[in-house]
């Protein structure tokens, strides 16, 4: 008797968890149709009958792809292209990478007066400013030196002479690729040259015959992947974008160059599992007119970093939020998406596109991208795109 009563509460209990799982399955199952319904009344929009729309939304939590449209059609992403360019930095280079900056003098050093030259290598850091400078001016004079009887000379072997990216446009406010760089510009030489003689130090500009490889070293100063990522990513700076860009290509040696920047995304793209020749990399930025890409790559990239955590824990921080910072601050300010929305935004003339991830009212983690190319009014693609995360956070 007291088997049989054990065999039927068991039974109840099964058949209530079974029960609540069928229960869980269709709101899920229902949600997916509600979805589907209100994204199909979104393609109704005027703006898809004279612009191009590129669109993917995928159930990271489910592993499956749950609306596309246009998916695979290849379309320039203005500024989501960082997202190519942040996943490959992380995942190649590692979250500990540095971005560094290096001080080295070479000749002899007697009497307080350095008779050589100072060099400056440069490891192409956006972030080195006023603190890092007054750091490599007090390591010189920690050396003793109150003279130099020779020049402040910048080595900038890091990267080629290549000074704008492939397919940009000469009259866009594009950044100056430098390898040595102060405060973002191109004056690292000159300010430290005026910060030694502020200091005290006498420089008696002579050409004296030294050579970097002899050289001996004084100091250097680097900054970390993290915080290229959160000015990278948060504000879309493109100087930050095209360091770290650079930095995929550097290292044993090498001279970096954009091409074989490039080369590395590419490889980023075979390792999502696409083809790499359906797509065009020109840049870090997005900046380029040449670049060229689809809502299917960027989800397969954003799938990848959700994925490996290791990956995610840097750019997902470094992304921005809806209603709360970055170029997201002032969108979707309220309702479900504020602060549920963590997206890379993407602006060029006729462009406008919005990456990243939101949390469905089921629970389940989504992965997204919009490319709206073709738009006149930059306001329409955005509202569309809001319209979309929405559409994709409320019940």
């Amino acid at each position: 008797m007291k088997k049989l009563l054990i065999f039927i509460l068991l039974s109840g209990l099964f058949l209530t968890m079974a029960a609540q799982e069928t229960v869980f399955d269709n709101d899920t199952t229902g949600w997916s149709q509600h979805l589907q319904g209100r994204m199909d009344s979104l393609m109704d929009s005027p703006l898809l009958q004279t612009s191009q729309l590129g669109l993917m939304v995928y159930d990271l939590t489910a592993d499956s792809a749950l609306y596309t449209y246009n998916h695979r059609q290849t379309l320039r992403p203005a500024s989501t292209m960082k997202l190519l360019t942040a996943v490959t930095g992380i995942d190649y280079l590692g979250g500990d990478y540095q971005l560094k900056t290096s001080l080295y003098y070479a000749g002899s050093i007697r009497n307080n007066t350095l008779t050589g030259n100072v060099y400056c290598v440069g490891g192409m850091d956006p972030m080195f400013d006023r603190t890092d400078m007054t750091a490599f001016v007090n390591k010189l004079r920690h050396l003793g030196i109150d003279t130099i009887r020779g020049r402040i000379l910048a080595d900038v072997s890091f990267k080629d002479d290549d000074r704008l990216g492939e397919g940009w446009c000469w009259d866009d406010d594009n950044p100056v690729l430098s390898p040595l760089l102060y405060d973002r510009k191109d004056n690292f030489t000159d300010v430290l040259s005026s910060e030694l003689r502020r200091d005290g130090v006498v420089i008696v500009d002579t050409l004296v015959k030294t050579t970097r490889q002899k050289a001996t070293f004084v100091s250097s100063r680097s900054h970390g992947i993290d915080e290229l990522l959160t000015t990278m990513m948060k504000e879309s700076d493109n100087l930050y974008a095209e360091c770290l860009f650079m930095q995929l290509s550097a290292g044993g040696g090498k001279t970096a160059t954009g091409r074989q920047s490039a080369s590395q995304v590419r490889r980023m793209i075979q390792k999502v599992g696409l083809k790499p020749g359906d797509y065009k990399v020109a840049d870090g930025s997005g900046l380029s007119l040449y670049n060229y890409v689809s809502a299917e790559l960027e989800v397969r990239l954003l799938r990848y970093a959700w994925q490996h955590r290791g990956v995610y824990a840097l750019l997902l921080p470094s992304l921005p939020v809806a209603g709360i910072d970055g170029t997201l601050k002032s969108r979707m300010t309220s309702g479900a998406t504020y602060r549920n929305v963590r997206a890379k935004t993407g602006t060029l003339t006729g462009i406008s596109s919005l990456a990243g991830y939101c949390k469905a009212p089921n629970g389940h983690e989504l992965a997204f991208c919009i490319i709206n190319q073709g738009v006149l009014r930059i306001a329409d693609g955005r509202s569309f795109q809001d319209a979309v995360c929405h559409v994709l956070c409320e019940p």
